[in-house]
């Protein structure tokens, strides 16, 4: 199926694109696992010198925390860093958008999933973006208004982190349901949360937005079905697309543009390319840290396994749930089924905030350290 590896003199060059979870966690793993057979080159190409905690950017918004690392201290030993943006893909070689090009034997994409925001919103949900929006949030007084638009995960923990640490300022969060992922207990008891959190629910679509002519200079934001309302600053919490890279690759991608790959997780294009973590279309995943970092460790192990001569295994994995905070005294914590579908059992609070810490502060340090197991799908 696969063929064996011969153990080759010169050294194996492995290229990694991207070091969010999925690619930090990949290489770290290759460092750990591949060298120890294979004399090989591991090198990460990242457009930021910095390692993102995704899961961490609406306290970086809210300046209640930091999500950026340096990614020299997140990386083993033997692992380079290469500071750019990979412009293409070609055959066993990459171009830089610098124009600068670097081989390989092997390539593991994880370029993770990007934001196409409605003009006159500040994207939350990639670095640049949280620290514009950082930046603009100092910038407000008192009583001015904050609308966030998304109501998945990303937009709730953003309007609630906003509402805990900037309690002057009055935060509205916009979008079709409110926490639609979770179980009917779960949303409903999102719903207490940022309700005492001071925070405005408003279900429903944008229609579009008018920047600076309200009042002020306010944004007016026009709804489906709704009058209209003012905003002094929009964020933008809707995280729905991949960078073009695969498709500008000529590697084969779905729908959405994610990259089509098999039961090992290479691409059907070219075998010699991983691709992991959101821009992968892996059946039956979400973008998530929780669905990155198997697959970057699985895609790791897969090399290393046929760098042993030994064939390689399916990959699987299994949900345990979902995990959010409303602030950084509250949380939830949603139990499911390992194929994602959610349970009615929950937990709140407290405790759910303590243990939704826990388990990013885990995250960060399996990423670091490549020591990460996962539960397996179900059969």
């Amino acid at each position: 199926m696969c063929g064996l590896i011969a153990l080759w003199e010169a050294h194996m060059q492995v290229l990694v694109v991207g070091a969010g979870y999925a690619g930090t966690i990949a290489a770290n793993r290759l460092a750990k696992r591949v060298k120890r057979v294979q004399a090989a080159e591991i090198t990460v190409i990242n457009p930021r010198p910095d390692f993102v905690e995704r899961v961490r950017l609406h306290e970086q918004v809210a300046g209640t925390g930091a999500a950026a690392t340096p990614l020299a201290s997140m990386l083993r030993e033997g692992v380079t860093t290469r500071r750019g943006t990979v412009d293409k893909i070609g055959d066993g070689q990459v171009t830089l958008d610098d124009g600068a090009s670097l081989g390989f034997d092997y390539l593991f994409l994880a370029v993770g999933s990007t934001v196409a925001p409605l003009p006159a919103t500040v994207p939350v949900g990639t670095w640049e973006g949280a620290e514009e929006a950082r930046a603009a949030l100092a910038e407000l007084s008192g009583g001015q208004t904050v609308t966030v638009i998304g109501s998945g995960l990303t937009g709730i923990e953003t309007a609630s982190e906003i509402a805990f640490g900037r309690p002057d300022l009055r935060v509205r969060i916009v979008g079709r349901t409110i926490a639609a992922s979770l179980s009917a207990g779960a949303r409903k008891r999102v719903r207490s949360g940022l309700d005492r959190l001071g925070v405005e629910v408003v279900e429903d679509a944008v229609a579009r937005i008018d920047p600076g002519v309200g009042a002020g200079g306010a944004d007016v934001v026009h709804l489906r079905a709704r009058s209209p309302f003012t905003s002094d600053l929009t964020l933008w919490a809707v995280i729905g697309s991949v960078p073009d890279l695969a498709a500008r690759s000529g590697l084969e991608v779905d729908a959405d543009g994610r990259t089509v790959v098999d039961a090992y997780l290479r691409s059907v294009t070219d075998p010699r390319i991983f691709a992991v973590g959101d821009c992968a279309a892996v059946p039956g995943s979400r973008a998530a840290c929780a669905t990155a970092m198997p697959q970057g460790a699985h895609a790791a192990d897969t090399l290393a396994r046929m760098i042993r001569g030994r064939e390689p295994e399916p990959y699987s994995m299994g949900y345990v749930g979902q995990a959010l905070s409303l602030g950084r005294s509250d949380g939830l914590l949603q139990s499911s089924r390992r194929n994602d579908t959610v349970r009615r059992l929950y937990f709140a609070g407290r405790a759910a905030a303590v243990a939704k810490e826990r388990v990013c502060r885990y995250a960060k340090f399996s990423t670091r350290t490549a020591a990460y197991a996962w539960l397996r799908g179900s059969k």
